[in-house]
């Protein structure tokens, strides 16, 4: 099976299952009963279940809470790329501001090369993808909505040649085309509405869905990481898109075997162990994907030459300036 055939399978859609069982034969008071399904209705669209008797439904206005979720499923819906990358911008500036750019432009310059040729090999390559080496030693790499990526120098000072680096732009790439993040902030905010509901219903308080919080919830994100079902997909998807740069395949796993001879209590790997599933899991599921199909693309380069070339000046002029307070 060769890799056009493997990308079907990595980019199968996700299956939605429709609802069944018999006809509803609810309470035998119409305005009672118009109520409770109106009710179910709401619980139907955010997708969750609750025991009726821990709400108090007279007490609820129904027409305030569908006015809200109509609102809510408005402002999670699915949003156009313009604001998909405004939204990634304002991510962007908070994990900037944490954590700036190395001053090196000759690394900078060598990243974002490499990652807008990749860019080239996904169904997304208009996207105004931007990609920095962050001035920070900790062990990781993010991506932001609308093609925002970013690895810091304590990963990067690990890697070993090109193709190790490009298996982490992929990796993380995946996340943008595939809108984790996006998909993140929607769970975010159905979570907060659910919360609200349940403030209305058991201490008479209005409910607030929050909207306006989408920025800060998906900044939240990075602290606690994605679905673990989201990283595997990065994985499966980032080792297609590497092969098809041209790189070795085995990039990716080679960074990840690397993670795994490392102390997993040293600080500087606390968040990404945190928010990523375990490395033997991630490795096993590759293992079981590339063998065989990938055999005939492990002679593509990895490039480690040109890449020590670059990286071995990444300290030249790197450490960001102290602001004053």
């Amino acid at each position: 099976m060769g890799v056009d055939t493997l990308k079907l399978q990595c980019f199968a859609p996700i299956l939605s299952f429709p609802l069944r069982g018999g006809r509803y034969s609810g309470p035998a008071n119409k305005q009672t009963g118009m109520a409770f399904k109106r009710w179910m209705l709401i619980l139907l669209m955010l997708n969750i279940t609750t025991p009726a008797a821990a709400f108090d439904f007279g007490s609820i206005d129904l027409n305030k809470v569908l006015k809200t979720v109509q609102k809510v499923q408005q402002a999670t819906a699915d949003i156009d790329e313009p604001q998909e990358i405004s939204l990634g911008a304002g991510i962007a500036s908070n994990l900037l501001g944490a954590a700036p750019p190395v001053q090196n432009q000759r690394v900078q310059k060598y990243v974002n090369q490499v990652g807008r040729w990749l860019s080239l090999h996904t169904e997304r390559p208009d996207l105004p993808w931007y990609f920095a080496v962050l001035a920070d030693d900790d062990v990781n790499a993010f991506a932001a909505p609308g093609g925002y990526i970013f690895i810091t120098r304590g990963l990067l000072a690990r890697m070993k040649s090109e193709a190790e680096l490009a298996g982490v732009l992929a990796h993380e790439m995946v996340h943008v085309l595939k809108k984790h993040h996006l998909q993140a902030i929607k769970k975010s905010a159905r979570a907060e509405l659910l919360a609200d509901f349940a403030g209305e219903a058991m201490e008479q308080k209005g409910a607030n869905p929050a909207l306006k919080k989408l920025v800060t919830a998906g900044t939240e994100i990075y602290a606690r990481g994605l679905d673990k079902e989201d990283e595997f997909e990065a994985d499966r998807m980032g080792v297609v898109i590497a092969t098809r740069g041209g790189y070795d395949p085995y990039g990716l796993p080679a960074v990840l075997q690397t993670l795994q001879t490392i102390n997993p209590k040293d600080s500087s790997f606390a968040l990404m162990f945190k928010t990523h599933p375990a490395l033997e899991d991630r490795l096993s599921l590759l293992d079981t994907l590339m063998t065989g199909p990938f055999d005939r693309f492990e002679s593509q380069p990895d490039l480690a030459p040109r890449f020590v070339a670059v990286l071995d000046h990444v300290d030249e002029d790197s450490q960001p300036k102290k602001q004053g307070k």
